[in-house]
């Protein structure tokens, strides 16, 4: 089994259980020796991880509804505070449930942590850019990109486990943001297919077809339809039967599982959109933005680490604080950002960001990346003025964490590639 395949059975099915599980109450346990030993190695405060009775839940109001704020704070029986620093983000207390609400369930507002929103919104998306999302699962970065995209561009999601990826396009599809999206099980560390670079009007582009293409590669792409082909839900009714991995694998093509009308998709042979791209292309006609949001050890990510009172202290020793998983989970984001990057064309801008606060995951993963990288050049992040964030060890980076940020933790960094 290779690394990427490896670490992902770990990361996201670990990630999918936190991700649907309520937040619990605070527990008074205090940190296990192990925990704090790991803490200590890494640089991190132990008092972060006590600031979780303080620290908001966060959503964001769809654009339009600003004028259902009363409306929304009757039904959710909560007022919503609005996040100085970030645009159409609000906070409430931590224990308010948002799902039964009829906002929620309507499609008005979605939970994602401000932090989150911070990474998306240095990336500068622009009218009419074509981002792509390499770890997009599950789904909440997606949707805001889409948000600010309004009826431009694209946004091409990226994920290695399809169940994740699945809840993603549930998401895309309850807030009617996947006119503009195409989502692909792809193995982020060597996924290279570009985006379709179209008019936001045009859904059909039949001009790109090969006429000699034939069998599976002459298939044209119909607008997408939610109920699957009958072959299709065979051939996965006969997988799941042969208990085949949800997870992708390195010797499969990406798998397309869904498409906007104005993705630039519709009406493509399968063929055009696989095909490869030569080094000189991917510079002009790469994406203009790319979100590499690795895999970590979500050490930062208190709602996480609360979870182990429950599982028991010796799980956490074996996911988070094995030295070899950290090692190897390293030499994964060195893959996704480096991947992310090559796919970016000159002049774009990425993004890289990690729920963990260890400085191997976030600093010495960009060292490396800058000194086998000679295009690659640290942006300031312009819009991170009055952001409550810290800096990172290096320049032009930045930390949030529960105590500075009243956010979840999360590292920052923005590049752009220059033309050697």
């Amino acid at each position: 089994m290779n690394l990427w395949l490896s670490i992902a059975y770990y990361i996201h099915d670990f990630s999918s259980v936190v991700w649907m599980m309520d937040v619990e109450e605070t527990s008074s346990l205090p940190l296990p020796d192990a925990f704090l030993n790991f803490l200590n190695q890494h640089g991190l405060d132990p008092s972060i991880y006590t600031a979780t009775d303080s620290t908001p839940r966060y959503i964001r109001l769809k654009p339009g509804y600003e004028d259902c704020l009363e409306e929304i704070e009757t039904d959710i029986r909560c007022k919503l505070e609005k996040v100085c620093w970030l645009p159409n983000f609000y906070y409430l207390p931590p224990d308010v449930r948002i799902a039964s609400s009829k906002a929620y369930q309507e499609g008005k507002m979605y939970g994602i942590d401000a932090a989150s929103g911070a990474a998306v919104t240095a990336l500068d998306i622009s009218v009419g850019d074509h981002v792509l999302d390499l770890c997009s699962a599950p789904g909440a970065k997606i949707c805001m990109m889409l948000d600010i995209l309004g009826s431009s561009g694209s946004v091409t999601g990226v994920d290695i486990a399809k169940h994740r990826l699945a809840a993603c396009r549930t998401m895309l599809q309850k807030y009617s943001l996947g006119d503009h999206c195409r989502l692909f099980v792809a193995d982020g560390t060597n996924f290279s297919l570009l985006p379709v670079r179209v008019r936001s009007d045009s859904p059909l582009q039949n001009e790109n077809a090969d006429e000699f293409a034939s069998g599976e590669n002459s298939e044209v792409y119909r607008e997408w339809k939610s109920r699957r082909p009958w072959k299709e839900r065979k051939k996965e009714a006969i997988a799941r039967e042969k208990g085949v991995s949800k997870l992708f694998s390195p010797t499969q093509e990406p798998e397309l599982i869904f498409y906007g009308r104005y993705s630039g998709v519709v009406g493509m042979r399968k063929n055009v959109l696989y095909q490869k791209m030569r080094i000189s292309e991917v510079l002009q006609l790469g994406y203009d933005k790319v979100l590499v949001d690795a895999e970590c050890t979500h050490d930062g990510s208190i709602k996480h680490v609360q979870k182990f009172e429950q599982w028991g202290w010796t799980t956490l020793e074996r996911r988070v604080l094995d030295a070899e998983r950290i090692d190897n989970l390293t030499v994964l984001q060195l893959q996704l950002l480096t991947n992310g990057f090559r796919l970016l064309r000159v002049g774009g801008v990425l993004v890289y960001s990690t729920c963990s606060l260890t400085f191997a995951q976030n600093e010495d993963v960009v060292e490396r990346f800058l000194s086998e990288n000679t295009s690659a050049e640290l942006l300031e992040i312009t819009a991170a003025k009055n952001w409550p964030c810290k800096s990172g060890r290096i320049q032009k980076t930045l930390r949030f964490d529960p105590l500075t940020s009243s956010t979840s933790g999360l590292f920052v960094a923005k590049f752009t590639k220059l033309t050697i």
